[in-house]
């Protein structure tokens, strides 16, 4: 039997979507609020809590996992090894491990105080980071090809792998020996696919250029099937489907190489940042449980709490570990960038949820806060920048070592 489509809520998150990008444009020269934000506003209020103008259903919930998957395609896609190797990378690694350590000692002292009751998803939320989402704001400030660019890309590329790979083999199962082995078979043909995809785009990459200007649009096809296929191999395996959206996006980076990709980005970006991505925000807006936050004293205590535990997680090491190779002014900005958090709270909440370890009133909190310091973090960051949004930023010396 083939299930009911709701076509009015389909409508509804499509308009929902429109209306997003219409209202940031209305904004965009006075201020800078990422679309991300304004989705799940608008999600919020057209959904059940609010105007209940549409409803949640499988049909929804399945294009909103193919937009969570495209947009972790994305990050994963930012990442160019030959850019953020060597001092990058070890930034953003050893910057990661100490927001997780850091994170743990809050989470603990939050758990004993009673105010949650899940430590450990609570500390492994507040150590992510948001560099999928920022990267529409990063492009569009010019940041991405700068110096500054390569660490907060390096430091947000490790901060996304990491609780990534901490919720498939500790948080979502109680089997964390089978899940890593699981983890490194699909590794491991995660890899093969990589070396197949570059060889095959060296020796047939003026053909599949060519395809980019007919109907057939072949490399476009190629790079969704991708995604949908590693997202389907990391849900079939029991692992979490970002993972898979991640590393279709680290290979398809690969395969392309040196090549000439303008129109090939252009086209993918549209595809995702035009329909697919805004679907996953404006459902995790209409799922957001408006009624466990308002109703709930101390949920309303988190929430501001919670923006600055990220802010203290994930910039305070950054402020740290980059006094040799940035200005405070430039490291501030990076500890902002750093500490916006969104996608994956949504994504480790509705996990603890799920599961019965955290109440929807400590979920709706860090969701809150998640979508507060994505609105407000990259705002004054781009401010302490100090282009207007759209201008390419002053690139620093970046050093060869550490």
């Amino acid at each position: 039997m083939i299930a009911k489509v709701d076509a009015t809520a389909f409508l509804v998150i499509v308009l929902v979507a429109a209306a997003s990008a219409v209202i940031v444009a209305m904004f965009a020269r006075r201020l800078v609020v990422p679309v991300v934000v304004v989705e799940l506003v608008l999600g919020i209020i057209v959904g059940p809590q609010v105007l209940d103008l549409a409803q949640v259903d499988g049909f929804t919930t399945f294009f909103s996992n193919l937009g969570l998957g495209m947009l972790f395609f994305f990050a994963g896609y930012e990442i160019d090894f030959q850019r953020i190797r060597g001092l990058p990378v070890r930034l953003g690694g050893l910057g990661w491990i100490a927001s997780l350590l850091v994170a743990h000692a809050f989470a603990v002292v939050l758990w004993a105080a009673g105010m949650i009751d899940a430590p450990v998803y609570v500390a492994c939320a507040m150590s992510t980071t948001a560099i999928g989402t920022l990267l529409p704001i990063l492009r569009d400030a010019g940041e991405l090809r700068t110096p500054f660019g390569t660490f907060l890309l390096a430091a947000g590329a490790i901060g996304e792998f990491g609780p990534i790979v901490l919720m498939t083999i500790f948080l979502s199962t109680d089997q964390p020996l089978r899940e890593t082995a699981i983890l490194l078979a699909f590794a491991a043909l995660a890899v093969v696919a990589g070396v197949l995809a570059i060889r095959s785009a060296g020796r047939g990459w003026p053909a599949l250029e060519r395809t980019l200007h007919a109907s057939s649009q072949l490399a476009v096809r190629l790079a969704v099937l991708l995604v949908i296929a590693l997202v389907a191999l990391a849900y079939e395996l029991g692992l979490d489907l970002l993972l898979g959206g991640f590393m279709a996006g680290l290979i398809f980076r690969q395969a392309v190489g040196d090549h000439e990709v303008e129109v090939l980005e252009s086209k993918l970006t549209a595809i995702g940042y035009g329909f697919l991505i805004p679907f996953f925000f404006v459902v995790s807006g209409m799922k957001f449980d408006l009624d466990a936050l308002l109703g709930s004293v101390t949920a309303l205590v988190e929430l501001p709490l919670f923006v600055l535990l990220f802010l203290v997680v994930r910039g305070g090491p950054v402020m740290v570990l980059y006094r040799n190779q940035l200005d405070q002014r430039a490291r501030r900005a990076l500890a902002l960038f750093s500490s916006a958090q969104l996608p994956l709270v949504v994504a480790i909440t509705a996990i603890a949820v799920d599961v019965g370890k955290m109440d929807a009133a400590t979920a709706s909190a860090l969701v809150g806060a998640g979508i507060l310091s994505t609105l407000i973090f990259p705002l004054l960051a781009l401010r302490l920048r100090g282009d207007r949004p759209g201008a390419p930023a002053p690139a620093e010396p970046l050093p060869a070592t550490a």
